[in-house]
């Protein structure tokens, strides 16, 4: 089981990386507008379908409804390990591989001063992202605390509900770092604005089926929490304004 949660993780940090340089355009064999470009229609269908699918398994999965269905099935300290490992097949292997670039471009950059400071926004989210997965706990996220307290025999418990550094200011950092890196370009094309319009609505809508099972499972405190954090972005009514703990469901 624990040799099992460490192979998914490192699948899912392959996947990670791949996903710095996808919509960046660097680093990668196959990026958001690399690659030759199928009649619009074609691509438009086939893009929109990979991000669907993609989104379906990734709320789908998340939700209580279907862990403790799913749970029947795989035993419950592999749970996360598995989420992470098909969100991880989803991306790499299908969004990824079969992604098609469309369309010219929507706007493009060229002073390098404005340049740099996109890509040092992009930058930004990247690293946005990263931290907020250790403030509540990065490896509890990705199921590696379950499997090695598994493999140590000791049960697992449920981590506190907190509110650490910039979850105080924003409910969700998570989904802002990754807008900020979705919208950050100097170059945008037709299909990355399709990546990041398709995103975003996705994000808006996850927000909410989040926080719904947040305030099944917490309660009042996250109720509480909702009426005086905004969602993303920071207000000055926000700062400071969130004396309990809490951590996002995923």
């Amino acid at each position: 089981m624990f040799i099992y949660g460490e192979v998914c993780y490192a699948i899912f940090f392959v996947t990670l990386l791949y996903a710095v340089g996808f919509p960046g355009n660097f680093g990668v064999p196959k990026t958001i507008d690399s690659g030759a470009e199928a009649p619009l229609a074609q691509a438009l269908l086939l893009n929109c379908l990979l991000l669907a699918g993609f989104a379906v398994q990734h709320s789908v999965m998340a939700r209580p409804w279907f862990k403790k269905t799913w749970t029947r099935v795989v035993p419950e300290p592999a749970e996360r390990s598995t989420y992470v490992l098909l969100s991880s097949v989803m991306l790499l292997l299908l969004l990824f591989v079969f992604w098609q670039p469309m369309g010219g471009p929507v706007w493009q950059v060229t002073t390098p001063e404005a340049r740099a400071a996109i890509y040092a926004v992009y930058t930004a989210g990247l690293l946005i992202v990263l931290v907020s997965t250790f403030l509540i706990n990065h490896f509890d996220l990705f199921g590696l605390r379950q499997v090695y307290l598994y493999l140590r025999k000791e049960e697992y418990k449920p981590l506190p509900f907190r509110t650490p550094a910039f979850y105080a200011y924003v409910r969700h950092p998570l989904y802002v770092g990754w807008l900020l890196t979705f919208w950050a370009t100097p170059d945008m094309t037709v299909a990355h604005l399709l990546f990041a319009v398709m995103t975003t609505v996705y994000i808006l809508r996850a927000i909410q089926w989040e926080e719904r099972d947040l305030v099944t499972a917490h309660g009042e405190v996250y109720a509480r929490y909702r009426e005086t954090v905004p969602a993303l972005i920071p207000s000055r009514s926000s700062r400071g304004a969130a004396p309990v703990e809490t951590q996002p469901v995923r």
